[in-house]
């Protein structure tokens, strides 16, 4: 008698859990534990949904020309190079689906994004991880676990959980070093968090073997609706479409988006609001004692002496109706990965944590 079985890898995947949203006994939860914007998504985006609504009885696109076109114009980008997708996680699973398979490897980092390793497994490949040097992506390492079988790298930079950035030249040096038969994916969710910085669309733009990935959920307050999008070589790119399902984005996603991408100064409105609770933030944890690296993105990873006193600094911050995240499985036991709030949230947490520091 036949047996159905899953294909390889399929039950190595730990399935992901997102950031809880709800606590008993609090009505009003501070939610700072999935990295949303705390000034939501732009008007202009709800308005263009509420005009798309009167077609959702027809079909969307498969091209997505519109929206390729406006995330051309606003980061001068050449539209033939972009795919788009449900959020950055779908075309982070197009160029691992297309690109690697059964006998191949994909390389990722230690406190990497935990979809990395579930993405190799669901293109049946070995996801291969390397240490990480003082919680930031470390080239060297990378180079050296390079093999035949490597076919992806894959890095968050700004990095996710740390909030650390790979500097430019060594990010530089990572591309020229891998193999021409080797990708490196630049997966910049935070991008538009760290001042300066393109998100990897240079490298993207001048070199065969890199693909950058990008997001609404974060900066534009779309999470809920799941667009990011990918820029690299027009070859991949076509690869890429070719398994891209025809309809995944609806008509409300690209209306959506389309009109947040444009509005340029609500960009640097919450990249403005984010410096500044971030840098008060920081500047807080580290008087009362508690580690952290500096963050380019819109959270920062406090450090605490052990797990156990992470633990009551959580249970603490939980009776306070606040609700950060714990990332033990990205590495860090002693670690709480809190969203940067605006002033009154950033303001809460600081004072949770300050009366749990003087035991109060």
């Amino acid at each position: 008698m036949h047996k159905i079985e899953p294909q390889p890898g399929i039950m190595e995947i730990d399935l992901y859990v997102g950031g809880k949203s709800r606590l008993a006994g609090h009505d009003e939860v501070l939610k700072l534990s999935s990295n949303e914007n705390p000034l939501g998504s732009p008007p202009v985006a709800g308005e263009a949904l509420a005009r798309a609504a009167g077609d959702v009885h027809l079909y969307p696109p498969t091209d997505h020309a519109d929206l390729r076109a406006a995330i051309g114009a606003v980061h001068g980008l050449d539209p033939e190079r972009i795919i788009c997708g449900v959020g950055s996680d779908e075309v982070l699973q197009f160029v691992t689906q297309a690109f690697s398979g059964p006998g191949d490897e994909i390389i990722h980092t230690e406190h990497g994004f935990s979809m990395y390793p579930i993405l190799a497994h669901m293109a049946g490949a070995t996801p291969v991880c390397v240490p990480e040097a003082g919680r930031v992506v470390d080239v060297d390492a990378i180079l050296r676990a390079v093999t035949g079988r490597t076919r992806l790298v894959l890095i968050a930079n700004p990095g996710n959980p740390t909030g650390t950035m790979v500097p430019e030249g060594d990010l530089e040096r990572l591309a020229g070093g891998l193999p021409d038969h080797v990708i490196l994916v630049i997966d910049g969710a935070y991008t538009e968090y760290a001042e300066g910085y393109d998100g990897g669309a240079a490298l993207a733009s001048e070199r065969p073997n890199v693909l950058m990935t990008r997001t609404f959920s974060k900066i534009y307050g779309l999470g809920g609706l799941r667009v990011g999008w990918g820029y690299g070589p027009r070859s991949m790119i076509d690869v890429m479409t070719r398994i891209r399902q025809p309809f995944n984005l609806s008509v409300l996603q690209l209306a959506a988006a389309e009109a947040a991408v444009r509005d340029r100064d609500w960009v640097a409105r919450c990249a403005a609001l984010n410096a500044k609770q971030r840098a008060r933030l920081i500047g807080a944890l580290r008087e009362m004692g508690i580690a952290c690296d500096d963050s380019h993105a819109n959270f920062v990873l406090a450090r605490f002496a052990d797990e156990a006193q992470a633990t009551a600094a959580d249970a603490a911050l939980q009776r306070d109706g606040i609700i950060v995240r714990r990332v033990t499985g990205y590495g860090f036991p002693e670690g709480l990965r809190i969203t940067v709030g605006d002033a009154v949230q950033t303001g809460r947490v600081i004072a949770a944590l300050g009366r749990w520091r003087e035991g109060v």
